[in-house]
């Protein structure tokens, strides 16, 4: 239900109104929050006896109590010490606030839970439709679902710091799915285009580095503009995420809609990709490539192939480039100043690359 934390709060905004000590108890007599320094003993007999009391208030040894209740059950009790009228109405105002947000975090858990199991593919599409109706959920709205992984533990504040920058609970909704990963549902306008999606992934990037000084790294799933297509969204997150972690290594925010080719290999078989590894090198290790030949050719991709503006970025000279270039040839029979050389030898890396990934996870 409500955390004493958040009873408290409400307990210290009422005193500063009313000039009044608050104490609010569980069903047990347990002291939940309260404004007095001393706070009260043996308080569970008296809140037993009114808790089996059919009155919703009483006075008892110059204390009004006000029973808090959910469903015809008595969740709280609040106590004012006082038995003049105006201590019974603050009494009365502190219970129905308390009440108030009782109902509402009730609300916040049901909505919690909706999303959580439309998520996780646990409804049918029915109850997708029925539970949205009731929730106050609109259904053909745009929606994105972000994945985000920390590297500290998501109870150290980081799912509080995303929602907080995103407040709007009855629109996005924000959870942890394990001790370092959270779940963003947002919801978007007509007008949010590629760019403010990202956008709002580097705000999030941006917020946890600053507060939590950690690495971040935020995967997104593709736009949907039916609540029953959310879980779609939430597994192309995580698919990018893995996908991510394997080809985009250097990237912390990385698009379900802009994975390319990375996207197909995840999907191949290992043994296919050791056929087509055989194939295409005939014995030759992609490991035999010391590291200034991968930077070299890294640089070269990146420049399109561009001899000359490669060369200036790697400060050498054109002819050493070549000089690079002509070795590799020897050594793996693909020449990468022709297109269709180079795509080969690209894709080559990425299925090798994917290949170590796979094999070290099965160890």
């Amino acid at each position: 239900m409500i955390t004493n934390q958040i009873l408290q709060g409400a307990v210290d905004g009422l005193k500063q109104i009313t000039r009044k000590d608050i104490t609010v108890t569980d069903r047990e007599g347990k002291v939940a929050a309260s404004t007095e320094i001393n706070m009260h003993q043996g308080l569970a007999p008296l809140v037993d006896s009114f808790i089996n009391s059919p009155a919703e208030n009483q006075l008892i040894q110059s204390n009004q109590y006000f029973k808090v209740i959910d469903n015809g059950i008595t969740e709280y009790v609040v106590l004012i010490h006082g038995e003049d009228e105006d201590t019974y109405r603050m009494g009365k105002v502190a219970a129905f606030h308390i009440q108030s947000l009782m109902l509402a975090y009730k609300e916040r858990f049901d909505r919690d839970n909706f999303i959580k199991n439309l998520l996780l593919d646990n409804l049918l599409l029915v109850d997708i439709y029925s539970r949205a109706k009731k929730l106050r959920l609109e259904n053909t709205v745009r929606r994105v679902v972000y994945l985000i992984h920390t590297a500290i533990d998501t109870d150290m504040g980081a799912v509080e710091i995303v929602r907080g920058i995103f407040p709007d609970k009855h629109k996005d909704f924000v959870t942890a799915v394990d001790e370092n990963s959270i779940i963003l549902v947002k919801e978007l306008s007509e007008r949010d285009s590629t760019a403010e999606i990202e956008r709002i992934a580097k705000n999030v990037v941006d917020t946890l580095t600053t507060e939590n000084m950690t690495k971040v790294f935020v995967s997104i799933g593709a736009v949907v503009t039916d609540l029953k297509n959310v879980s779609s969204s939430f597994k192309e997150a995580r698919l990018a995420q893995e996908v991510g972690k394997i080809f985009e290594a250097d990237k912390q925010i990385v698009n379900y809609e802009h994975l390319g080719i990375g996207r197909l290999i995840y999907q191949l078989p290992l043994p296919l990709c050791r056929i087509f590894i055989n194939e295409m090198l005939q014995g030759f290790s992609i490991d035999d490539i010391d590291e200034e030949m991968f930077t070299t050719v890294t640089k070269f991709f990146e420049n399109d192939l561009n001899v000359s503006e490669t060369a200036r970025e790697l400060y050498i000279h054109r002819n050493t480039l070549v000089y690079r270039l002509d070795k590799l040839q020897k050594l793996t029979r693909l020449d990468l100043r022709k297109f269709s050389d180079a795509i080969t030898f690209k894709i080559t890396l990425m299925v090798n690359k994917y290949m170590q990934y796979r094999e070290g996870q099965q160890f």
